[in-house]
């Protein structure tokens, strides 16, 4: 089922109340200068008095926190956390971990470690050879990266981890190769219309549309006993000509995407609960049998060793949207001649991570938390993803700082989070909201991820429906750091991208334990296309790509800063939560009907969901209402700012989202306890809505049996329970 452009809710006006003026008049001389007299005398008890009673309007940190943006400092503390390669569990990355603690203690925020036993997977050998019969030159392939000339990183390059898939199954494979594309299912079903056999085959298919773990998933269903994936000069490479780094920003044609094959979240070994000391465990082998591991040795390869492969492939010609970009071998099917000889050797072993977190506490509300993430863990550099994040988060706190220097101090507490081994699996992240989970479910506001903040231009952000117009309003407020002369947002919209603000159903990063698992509004954002930018996971991930090539004079990074920080501070000191759910209700009145669509012709009925988000709407319009209310008597003192008013319209703005949440999960997935944003099954890293009512409706499609779509109907009606319970959350009257 294809997802729907967000809908675009309206901004509220705002207005400031002037202050009425008055003027005297006099009779006479005598009268009018006792009059003067009295009445200055009058004027100035009456302010004392004023004075005495209201306080002084409170000094804008918004605009405080603008003005002390650097982006020398972004500069600095990137240049410095990619040094050296850091993968997780390594000392390397240890190294970062108190790098970023010492950084946060040194701006007076307390700064701590929390360490976690995890499942993590490192190579031991790997190798890879390619034959033809009736050929004697056969070609062994170096599996390796090169540096270049004059490469400033070329001795901290030999630190780099070698190419590999982290939880690849180890294994030594011989067999003819075949040419999948992208790797989809779609792919593999046109290869068995084709009666290309993928059985006892390796796999060779290419990035592009689908990341690494589906696609060895979807490889390995297909029947075959290895995959080999490729970065292809058709996305990565730029036009012919063009050229590569150090001359370009497009990726060498010896880089290497590495990544992890792990479908899962967090640690293997303890599925569903956290990793503290002294846990619960599954074994190792356990971990490693399960569904969401692979299954079959895999390894990623470079454009080169690729292009090699391919020439020595027969069989049909690929259809031309198989093909590659000009100046590439034609691309066949296979199977053959070309034979491909496959060893990985993994050593997957317990490790240490450790994730950081600084805590700014609340002045009035020390129990309400706004957390702010990125990961640190590279799989080499790391320079774009993810240390360009990393750098945006100190640079953003050395501001909260200086402000807290000159009397700020937020309502609520802010919590900066420095996430480990998100690479492997979002692992660090998943263990420590896992470990906090009934916590965070009753005090978190919400959680603002920034994974790679930069990679080029062009502002992408993903939000929970209910913080689209807070971050429609900051964009307005930060310059556009390629053009002075307009506001983020006037970029933005310029962009043409669609939708402009994407929902985070995906397994692309950190929010996904906070959205997914506990139901807490998260944003993410990112200047550039995300991990479709051509270094992506690569040696090539460095200071010197970054500093030519994707943010040069480092203006993006402190956009990034800036909108992190200035959504971070109204969420964290506005008395009344700027929440609004109207974007939400439109989103799932379009949800529903494409639902409608899909379901029609069958026994399925759609008038629960129907009559749930016309609830929801009520709610939402009804909270809306008492919001612009309450703020009416804050902003005339008819209410305290510490009144319980507003303490329980918080609440109900706060754990709305919650209750679109399932304890039994979605089916098969029961750790995903979100109801209306998942992933799509075909691919981890896409948003889908209803995902249990999309899942159902597939298997419907497939099995077509009355049992099958009964089982939608009942998937609606879960999802449509699900929304009532937000919407009499939302409206705050029991039934």
């Amino acid at each position: 089922m294809s997802r729907l452009d967000a809908a675009a809710a309206s901004l509220l006006a705002h207005s400031s109340p002037l202050l009425p003026t008055s003027k005297s008049s006099g009779r006479c001389p005598l009268l009018c200068v006792v009059s003067s007299t009295l009445a200055v005398i009058g004027t100035s008890l009456s302010l004392l008095l004023v004075l005495q009673s209201v306080p002084s309007p409170p000094p804008n940190y918004g605009n405080l926190f603008l003005s002390l943006e650097s982006n020398d400092t972004a500069a600095l503390h990137l240049r410095a956390l990619t040094l050296h390669p850091h993968v997780a569990g390594t000392r390397a990355n240890s190294l970062t971990a108190a790098y970023v603690r010492d950084a946060l203690s040194s701006l007076s925020f307390p700064a701590h470690i929390t360490p976690y036993s995890v499942l993590l997977s490192y190579p031991v050998h790997r190798s890879l050879s390619l034959s033809v019969p009736g050929r004697t030159d056969a070609k062994s392939f170096a599996l390796s990266q090169e540096t270049y000339p004059n490469d400033p990183y070329a001795s901290a390059a030999a630190e780099a981890i070698p190419t590999f898939y982290a939880y690849s199954a180890s294994g030594s494979v011989s067999a003819e190769a075949v040419y999948a594309n992208y790797g989809r299912e779609e792919d593999f079903a046109y290869l068995a219309s084709r009666g290309v056999d993928v059985a006892g085959k390796v796999a060779l298919a290419r990035y592009g549309m689908i990341h690494c773990e589906d696609i060895v998933r979807n490889a390995r269903v297909a029947g075959a006993t290895a995959a080999v994936v490729y970065t292809d000069p058709l996305q990565y490479g730029g036009a012919p000509g063009e050229g590569w780094f150090p001359n370009s920003r497009w990726l060498p044609p010896t880089g290497v995407q590495i990544g992890s094959l792990f479908r899962g979240v967090g640690d293997p070994t303890t599925p569903m609960w956290a990793s503290s000391e002294g846990c619960e465990r599954v074994s190792v082998e356990e971990a490693m049998a399960t569904d969401d591991m692979p299954g079959i040795p895999a390894l990623p390869v470079s454009a080169s060793d690729a292009a090699e492969i391919h020439r020595a492939l027969g069989g049909a010609a690929a259809p031309a949207d198989w093909q590659g970009r000009e100046g590439s071998p034609v691309y066949r099917l296979g199977p053959g001649p070309a034979i491909l000889n496959l060893t990985y050797t993994g050593n997957d072993t317990m490790a240490t991570i450790e994730n950081v977190l600084a805590v700014i506490e609340g002045a009035d509300e020390p129990d309400r938390y706004v957390i702010l993430g990125n990961h640190r863990d590279a799989w080499t550099f790391g320079a774009a993803d993810p240390n360009s994040g990393t750098a945006a988060m100190i640079e953003l706190a050395q501001r909260f700082s200086v402000m807290q220097k000159q009397g700020w101090r937020p309502r609520r507490t802010i919590i900066l989070c420095s996430w480990d081994a998100e690479e492997y699996g979002l692992t660090g992240s998943t263990e420590w909201v896992e470990e906090n989970r009934e916590m965070l479910s009753s005090r978190a506001v919400a959680y603002l991820n920034v994974d790679v903040s930069v990679v080029g231009p062009v502002f992408r952000p993903s939000a929970s429906p209910q913080l689209d117009e807070l971050l429609e309003e900051t964009t307005k407020l930060v310059q556009d750091p390629d053009n002075s002369s307009q506001t983020l947002y006037d970029s933005w919209v310029k962009s043409n991208i669609s939708p402009l603000i994407e929902r985070l159903g995906s397994g692309g990063s950190d929010f996904l334990a906070f959205v997914q698992h506990v139901g807490i509004p998260s944003t993410d954002m990112v200047f550039g296309e995300g991990p479709d930018y051509p270094v992506y996971h690569t040696l090539y991930d460095d200071f010197v790509w970054m500093e030519k090539f994707g943010d040069p004079g480092f203006r993006r990074h402190v956009a990034a800063a800036s909108i992190w920080g200035l959504m971070a501070l109204r969420l964290a000191d506005e008395e009344i939560i700027p929440f609004n759910y109207m974007p939400y209700t439109v989103e799932l009145e379009a949800y529903t009907k494409v639902v409608e669509n899909e379901v029609r012709g069958t026994v399925v009925s759609c008038s629960p969901l129907h009559n749930a988000v016309r609830a929801l709407r009520e709610s939402a319009t009804k909270v809306n209402g008492e919001r612009k209310e309450l703020q009416r008597q804050l902003l005339s003192m008819q209410l305290k700012k510490d009144s319980l008013k507003i303490r329980a319209l918080n609440d109900r703005l706060m754990q709305a989202e919650r209750a679109f949440t399932s304890r039994e999960g979605l089916s098969k997935q029961e750790w995903f306890k979100h109801l209306v944003y998942g992933s799509s099954e075909q691919n981890d890293w896409e948003s889908a809505s209803y995902p249990g009512i999309a899942n159902a409706i597939a298997s419907a499609r497939s099995n077509n049996t009355r049992e099958s779509w009964e089982c939608v109907q009942r998937e609606i009606h879960r999802v449509a329970r699900a929304i009532t319970q937000a919407s009499v959350v939302l409206s705050g009257s029991l039934t």
